[in-house]
Parts: C-alpha cells; sequence; structure tokens
C-alpha cells in the first residue's frame, strides 16, 4: 500500500462501464461496438487522463468534440494521442492499470476501486466492503501464482498470522478466502504513507518524530513476539501511519511462528529479509532466527529515518548482506552530530551484529526508547569496551568534549597515600645524594 493519496473517485472500468470485452484498445471497432459502450469508455479513459495529471479538462473535452465528428469504431484514445495531448506509452500505462482491476471484481462482497501498489508476490487494492460500506484493503496472490501451492500456503498463512494479532500498532486481519481462482487477504485500510514515503518526502525524519514512530511499532513487536511470532521484513516499506499519526505495522508474508521448526529446518541456509534492513543472521540463513532479528531490522529503518541513509550500501544485494555480516556501523551520530548520544546508543544496540549483543526482548527496548524520548539517558544501552578506550585517548578539550563523553569518563580518583610517601621518599634520597655530591 504505497500510494499515500487514493482517489476513491476512479470508477470501475469493468462491469457497468460497457466497454467491449470489457478492456480498452486504441485500435479499430470490434463487433461489439456501439455509441453507448464508445461513450462509457471514453469517459473513463478522459476521467483518468485528467485525474493522472496527463491532460487538462479543456484538451480532453475538445477531443471529445472532434470525437462526435468521426465516425464509430474511433475512441477518445485515438484523438487524444493524434492531438498529441498525451504519448501513447501514457496510454499504455493508463490502460494497464485500467485493466488490472477488471480481473478482481468477481470478489463476492466487495467492489474494488483503485490499486494501491504490488509487490513481488501480491498485489494491493482499495476496495469497499459493501454489506458496512467501509473502506478495505484487498491483497490478490497474482493469477501466475494461482496454481503454486507453496506461494499459496504462504499467502494463507499470512492471513492466519495477522488475524492472531490483535493491536493498535498491527494492520489488522478482516478476511481471507478464495474466489475462483483468485486468493485474496481482506484488512484493514490505513489512509496515510508508509515511513519510506515520508523519508523520500523529507530526506531526514527528526529525532523526536523517529523516536514516537519506532516506539509504536516496538509496541507491534512487543505483542507479536508475546504471541509467538517474529515478523523477519521489518523495513519503511512496511510501517504505515495513517493521518492521525498512528503507526501500523504491516505485511506479515514473512512472519513465522517461533514454534515452527519444520519452517525454520526448511528455510535453513536461506536468506530471508530485505538486504537493507535485513539482520546478519538472517542474511547467513541461519537455522535460529529469534525477536532479536526484528529489533535489528527495526534499528537498522530507525538509522534510515534519522539519518537519511541505509546502514549499509552496495552495488548488489548480496554485497550489502554480507557488509550487515561483517562490516562496522558507523554511528549515527559520526553522519548527523545533533543527534543526541543517548538515541545513538540505542541505535548501536539494535543493531549489534552478535544476537545476544542486542536488546533480548522489546520490552527492554521500549524502556530505552521512553527513556530517550523523555530526555533521558538510556538504561540498557552503554558504550561497548572499544568506544570507552577510543573516548579516553581523545584529545578533546574538556571544555569542547562531546555529552557522550563526559557522560561516561570515569571521575577522578584520590591518589592513594601510599604512592604519596614513596615519592616523599625518593624526592628525600634524591636531594641527600645531591647534597652529598656538592659536599665533595
Amino acid at each position: 500500500m504505497t500510494d499515500p493519496t487514493p482517489n476513491p473517485n476512479i470508477p470501475d472500468p469493468s462491469g457497468q462501464s460497457g466497454l467491449p470485452g470489457g478492456s480498452f484498445s486504441s485500435g479499430g471497432a470490434s463487433p461489439g461496438d456501439s455509441a453507448a459502450g464508445r461513450s462509457s469508455g471514453d469517459t473513463v479513459v478522459g476521467r483518468v487522463v485528467v485525474e493522472r495529471g496527463l491532460a487538462t479538462s479543456d484538451e480532453v473535452d475538445k477531443c471529445r468534440e472532434l470525437l462526435k465528428r468521426l465516425p464509430p469504431g474511433s475512441r477518445l484514445s485515438d484523438i487524444l494521442i493524434q492531438k498529441e495531448v498525451i504519448t501513447r506509452r501514457q496510454f499504455a500505462r493508463v490502460q494497464r492499470e485500467l485493466e488490472s482491476t477488471r480481473p478482481q471484481k468477481a470478489i463476492p462482497g466487495f467492489k474494488l476501486m483503485q490499486k494501491l501498489g504490488e509487490g513481488a508476490m501480491a498485489e494491493v487494492f482499495l476496495a469497499k466492503q459493501l454489506s458496512l460500506d467501509r473502506l478495505v484493503a484487498i491483497k490478490i496472490l497474482p493469477h501466475k501464482f494461482s496454481s503454486d501451492q507453496k506461494f499459496i500456503e504462504r499467502f494463507y498463512k499470512e492471513g492466519k498470522a495477522v488475524a492472531r494479532l490483535n493491536d493498535q500498532n498491527i494492520v489488522g486481519a478482516l478476511d481471507v478466502g478464495q474466489a475462483g481462482e483468485r486468493h485474496y487477504f481482506v484488512m484493514e485500510y490505513v489512509d496515510g504513507e508508509t515511513v519510506h514515503d515520508r523519508i523520500l518526502r523529507k530526506r531526514r525524519i527528526t529525532e523526536k518524530e523517529s523516536i514516537e514512530i519506532v516506539i509504536q511499532v516496538a509496541k507491534a513487536l512487543k505483542h507479536a513476539h508475546q504471541m509467538g511470532f517474529i515478523h523477519r521484513d521489518i523495513k519503511p516499506k512496511n510501517i504505515m501511519i495513517n493521518k492521525a499519526e498512528v503507526v501500523k505495522l504491516a505485511d506479515l508474508g514473512l512472519a513465522r511462528a517461533l514454534s515452527d521448526r519444520e519452517t525454520a529446518h526448511a528455510e535453513a541456509g536461506k536468506a530471508f529479509g530485505t538486504p537493507y534492513y535485513i539482520s546478519p543472521e538472517q542474511a547467513r540463513g541461519t537455522l535460529t532466527i529469534g525477536p532479536s532479528a526484528d529489533i535489528y531490522g527495526l534499528g537498522a529503518t530507525f538509522y534510515h529515518m534519522i539519518t537519511g541513509r541505509v546502514p549499509f550500501e552496495g552495488k548488489t544485494a548480496t554485497e550489502v548482506m554480507q557488509k550487515q555480516i561483517r562490516e562496522a556501523l558507523v554511528p549515527p551520530d559520526h553522519l548527523v552530530p545533533e543527534i543526541s548520544s543517548g538515541v545513538a546508543l540505542i541505535i548501536e544496540m539494535m543493531m549489534a551484529k552478535d544476537p545476544r549483543d542486542r536488546y533480548q526482548s522489546a520490552v527492554q527496548l521500549l524502556e530505552d526508547l521512553e527513556s530517550a524520548h523523555d530526555g533521558h539517558d538510556p538504561i540498557h544501552a552503554r558504550p561497548s569496551d572499544s568506544q570507552v578506550s577510543s573516548l579516553a585517548k581523545s584529545s578533546f578539550d574538556s571544555s569542547e568534549t562531546p555529552a557522550a563523553v563526559r557522560r561516561y569518563e570515569s571521575p577522578p580518583s584520590a591518589i592513594p597515600w601510599k604512592f604519596i610517601l614513596l615519592g616523599a621518599l625518593l624526592l628525600g634520597s634524591l636531594l641527600f645524594n645531591v647534597f652529598f655530591f656538592m659536599r665533595r
């Protein structure tokens, strides 16, 4: 669900449109053409072209007037292209968009209105649930996967996993089923944007806003983990923010029950996740993947939000995953100095290479996030030994030492009395020898 501003007024081009064969064509007339059919189809095309900003209403109206003087079989799309109001490529995109909704019409009880987005495994549509007169989102398994039992099983597993989770920060499941050859999953519609959209729009999200978003995702993870599920694909595109700034964790397509040992063994040695946000153990295909993998993914997302950059970059997915496994993380406050030391430490602990060095639960993470949100030091995150050693060797002037350094420096201790006595004896001996040498 990537479109932050869906337009529910776009009509469904199938059924009531009266289009011959239910599809658009820029070619000649078909045997079933009628004036009413052409008018209805042209109306849909003209409306979508205007709503997409490809042409103005005046330009479309002028082309409609020309169309009236042409013989039957002529289409508005032909005139729009001939008059260079739109290009053939632009019309092809409009045509694909409208045709993509046509086969999905036959889902009982729902009227599909607009495609919201699509991924490798599913298409998502905005729809109206007719019985309750409310907007919902429907995820539909593409036709090419409708006969693949593995994809079908994973699709239904997602629906069942979401149905078991009941939290305000997780996109709710409403129904899952099959209509003809189409497998569909009905879920709560989130009217807003993804964190990915927000990063693109703002480039970098402020520390305060980032913390508030991550706290809500951590609450979602706390619930999911307590219910025995791990998400395994935490990333900006899977985090929705509605218009009331309520954050919703979405897309449990890779979610797995912690108790599902059969699936864990079947997937051992394979990397599941998104390279820019995948945990090192997922990248390795480790057999045992736990809640800390989700915490790593959320840490990588937090890093991206607050710095405007992904933690590791590379030319290929494999290169990025190898860096997730081996390369040291550049601390976020090294990229953006105004990031507070406490938040930087939280992110670094979330993204520790070894799962044992991360937060062991979302509960611990929430304690630190809420502490940082209130302007206090984190409770659990502390600098590593190497960080402390590095700080001790730094040549900062005390008046310019960052707060993080001053806060974690050991306080000066008093000099033990025995060292004072020893020093006095050595000084006395030295003075006696000097006096004796001068006398000689």
